[in-house]
């Protein structure tokens, strides 16, 4: 219920007008956000990188509604590559087609995509297209498929494993050697495309792994690159202790380099986990996002656990 609330409000013009407006929601946002300009996020990912672990680096912002904006939020991308290359860090970047002009027109966002992935690959650097809701599911597909088929091989995708589908699509994926980012969901679905239990969706997140974890014990298979910005084939994104040590153990009889695989999580989340996997030798990637636009990410991560949400209802009535 309570994760169905927050779904909604950060999809809601007066929710964001009013929930921004208090000073203590960009405090508690802090937590999981560097900061609103792109220097923040560069210390962040220093900070990270010291203690051995990698970083994607998202410019937050999603749904514009017009070319040039669109056209703003690729600058915004490539200025985040810039800055990774200028300060020498070990991180690539995320994107949302959405934010690049996937609902303004699919023409201006491949060629928005293509634009970044030029960009990224003079640096010999990786982009990874994010998953959004399930009505941009195909067309994320295919536009990222388009790029791929221009040559742009620097480009990976996310897929979610509370959807039925899923499994059909990291089959494709991996057969046309695509590296996938594995995530649970943070969208809400309906139930005849995604599964309504966790319990379900855990079980998938576990199979899909496995799916992910065996493609990458096939000889010539990816392995993280030396500077960290290319990722192996399965980049596991979970903050749960039993999907990791599922992951972990399912590795471990494939007998795979821990190169072979990457653990992901976001920014100022588990950082108890994800010092102890990167203690263990594993490698890990912290989401690293930053801007203005943070509300709509922020009540996604209220969402997600309900620790979140209480220590956001009880800072409100203590303002």
């Amino acid at each position: 219920m309570l994760r169905s609330f927050f779904i909604y409000l950060s999809k809601a013009v007066w929710a964001r007008k009013l929930i921004t407006g208090w000073s203590f929601s960009w405090k508690m946002a802090r937590r999981f956000i560097a900061g609103e300009k792109l220097d923040d996020a560069i210390k962040v990912i220093q900070a990270l990188n010291a203690k051995n672990i990698n970083a994607t680096l998202d410019h937050l912002g999603e749904h514009t509604d017009s070319a040039e904006a669109a056209r703003s939020a690729t600058g915004d991308i490539i200025q985040a590559l810039d800055a990774i290359q200028t300060a020498g860090v070990r991180a690539n970047v995320s994107i949302k087609l959405t934010q690049i002009g996937l609902k303004v027109s699919t023409d201006l966002c491949a060629q928005n995509l293509q634009q970044i992935l030029a960009h990224a690959g003079e640096l010999n650097n990786f982009v990874r297209v994010d998953m959004e809701d399930t009505p941009v599911t195909d067309i994320t597909l295919d536009i990222m498929r388009q790029a791929r088929a221009k040559g742009f091989t620097n480009v990976g995708i996310v897929i979610q494993s509370y959807l039925y589908r899923s499994k059909d699509d990291i089959s494709a994926l991996l057969r046309d050697g695509v590296t996938v980012r594995l995530c649970k969901g943070a969208y809400k679905e309906p139930a005849e495309l995604a599964f309504p239990k966790k319990s379900d969706v855990d079980a998938n997140y576990d199979t899909l792994a496995d799916m992910l974890l065996t493609a990458s014990a096939e000889p010539g298979a990816p392995r993280l690159s030396s500077d960290g910005r290319f990722p192996p084939i399965p980049g596991l994104a979970t903050h749960d202790e039993k999907r990791i040590l599922h992951a972990k153990a399912f590795a471990k009889s494939l007998n795979l380099p821990k190169t072979a695989l990457e653990f992901q999580m976001l920014n100022g989340i588990r950082r108890d986990i994800q010092e102890s996997l990167a203690a263990e030798g594993y490698p890990v990637r912290i989401y690293v996002p930053y801007g203005t636009e943070w509300y709509p990410y922020f009540m996604r991560r209220l969402a997600e656990r309900p620790a979140n949400v209480w220590f956001f209802i009880s800072n409100f009535f203590r303002k």
